[in-house]
C-alpha cells in the first residue's frame, strides 16, 4: 500500500490545549482530508466548525448540506474523485446515514465518520452522554458487510484514532468510525500533536479491475473519477469490473465474501487494546471509551484493597477481536463490562468469553459512568 510520512499542515504540532472535537478536526487534517460534508448535530457540530474555518487554509472544500442524508452521500461522492472525505455526527445523524452508509460498504468507498455519541434513542438527550450506538454503526444496514470503529478514550486518541481511521478505510476501502462519547468531545487536555504522521492511500493499479482481486480477502485497485478507467460504481451485486450482475448467485456470493473477508482476516492487525494489572487478575474489566478512565482508576483502587483485578481497554470496536477474549479467559477468569449503554459490548464479550461469567454493569442516564460504581461492582464480584 502507498505510503508516506507527511507533516502537519498549518503548524499544528507541538504542545496544545483542545477539546476532542478539535483534536479530531486537527487529525483529519493530519490525515489528508481535504472535503467534509456535515450538517450541525450536537455535540459533535465543533468538528464541523473548525473544519469549515481549516479545510480552505490547506486547498480542501467544506459544505454544509440540508441533512445527514445528503451529508453522507456528498461524502461518497467525494471520495470517488479521489480526495479522502468525512463527515462527523452524532446518533439521530448515523441513523439517517445508513443507507448510504451500506452503499459506501457494497461499492468499497473509503470514507470516516466521527460519531460524538449521545445518550438515545431518537433525540434523547442532546447535550448529554451516552454509548449507545456500537451496533447501529455495524449493524445499522442490511445485508453481510464490515465497518471498522475505534473508540477513543483522550483528546489525544482523538486525534491519533481520527488518523487511523483514515489510513485502515483508504487501505481497506471500507467506511470507517470514530466511536467518541460527549464526554471524550467536549473534554479538554494538554495534547502534543507530533511534527509528522503516517498516512496510507487508497491503492490505484492502472488497467486492473475496480471490484475484484483474485485472492478471496483481496482490496481492489481504487481509480476516480475522470483518470480514464471505464468505472461504473452500482450499489446492486456487480463483477470485478462493476457491472450489474444481479442474477448471479455465484459472483454475489463471491463479492459479499470478500467484502467481510478483507476485513475478518485482518482483524489481528486492525484491532488494538491495552491492558492493566493482567498478570493474575481474577477478574478482568472491559471497557472502552471515556468509560474506560473510571474503570482504570477503579481497578487501581481495588488492587490497593488486595482484590486481584485488570483491565482490558478496547481501542479498536469493530472488527471485534474474538480471540483475544479467548486468549483471556483462563481458568476462573471473570468479566466486568461497564458501559454507558445496556450492555452491548457485554454482549460481544459473552458470545467470545468461552462460557465464562461476564457481568455488566450499565449505565443510560445521561452521565458518566463514575469510579465509585466501577470500584462497587468490582467489589461485589469478590
Amino acid at each position: 500500500m502507498p505510503k508516506c510520512i507527511v507533516p502537519l499542515p498549518l503548524g499544528a504540532s507541538g504542545p496544545r490545549y483542545l477539546s476532542g472535537n478539535e483534536a479530531a478536526a486537527e487529525g483529519a487534517l493530519a490525515a489528508g482530508c481535504r472535503f467534509y460534508a456535515g450538517y450541525p448535530i450536537t455535540p459533535s457540530s465543533e468538528i464541523m466548525e473548525a473544519l469549515a474555518r481549516d479545510l480552505p487554509r490547506v486547498g480542501g472544500h467544506f459544505i454544509q448540506m440540508e441533512d445527514e442524508i445528503a451529508s453522507i452521500s456528498a461524502v461518497v461522492g467525494a471520495s470517488w474523485t479521489g480526495v479522502k472525505s468525512m463527515t462527523a455526527t452524532s446518533g439521530p445523524g448515523v441513523s439517517l446515514m445508513q443507507e448510504c452508509l451500506g452503499y459506501a460498504a457494497f461499492t468499497e468507498t473509503p470514507l470516516v465518520v466521527i460519531d460524538v455519541q449521545r445518550a438515545g434513542p431518537c433525540t434523547g438527550q442532546a447535550t448529554k452522554v451516552g454509548a449507545g450506538d456500537i451496533m447501529a454503526v455495524k449493524w445499522g444496514s442490511h445485508g453481510d458487510y464490515q465497518v471498522l470503529a475505534f473508540s477513543p478514550w483522550s483528546v489525544e486518541e482523538m486525534f491519533t484514532l481520527t488518523v487511523e481511521a483514515f489510513n485502515w478505510s483508504e487501505r481497506l476501502r471500507v467506511p470507517a468510525f470514530v466511536l467518541a462519547e460527549e464526554a471524550t468531545g467536549h473534554l479538554r487536555e494538554r495534547v502534543d500533536l507530533p511534527e509528522q504522521v503516517d498516512l496510507y492511500d487508497r491503492d490505484y493499479r492502472p488497467g486492473e479491475p475496480p471490484f475484484g482481486t483474485e485472492e478471496r480477502d483481496g482490496v481492489p485497485s481504487m481509480p476516480r473519477f475522470g483518470q480514464g478507467e471505464n468505472l461504473m460504481v452500482t450499489g446492486s451485486t456487480h463483477d470485478s469490473r462493476g457491472f450489474r450482475k444481479v442474477e448471479d448467485p455465484l459472483v454475489h456470493d463471491r463479492l459479499v465474501r470478500r467484502l467481510n473477508e478483507k476485513v475478518l482476516s485482518r482483524t489481528g492487525r486492525i484491532c488494538r487494546y491495552e491492558s492493566y494489572y493482567l498478570a493474575n487478575a481474577e477478574l478482568i474489566v472491559v471497557a472502552y471509551g471515556f468509560t474506560a478512565r473510571a474503570a482504570l482508576k477503579a481497578v487501581k483502587i481495588a488492587r490497593t484493597q488486595g482484590l486481584p483485578a485488570g483491565l482490558l481497554r478496547l481501542v479498536t470496536i469493530w472488527p471485534f477481536d474474538r480471540a483475544l477474549f479467548a486468549r483471556h479467559a483462563g481458568e476462573g477468569r471473570r468479566f466486568l463490562v461497564p458501559e454507558m449503554n445496556l450492555g452491548q459490548v457485554a454482549d460481544l464479550v459473552r458470545s467470545a468469553a468461552g462460557g465464562r461469567r461476564v457481568d455488566s454493569l450499565t449505565q443510560v442516564n445521561g452521565e458518566t459512568i463514575e469510579p465509585a460504581a466501577v470500584l462497587a461492582a468490582i467489589e461485589e464480584a469478590f
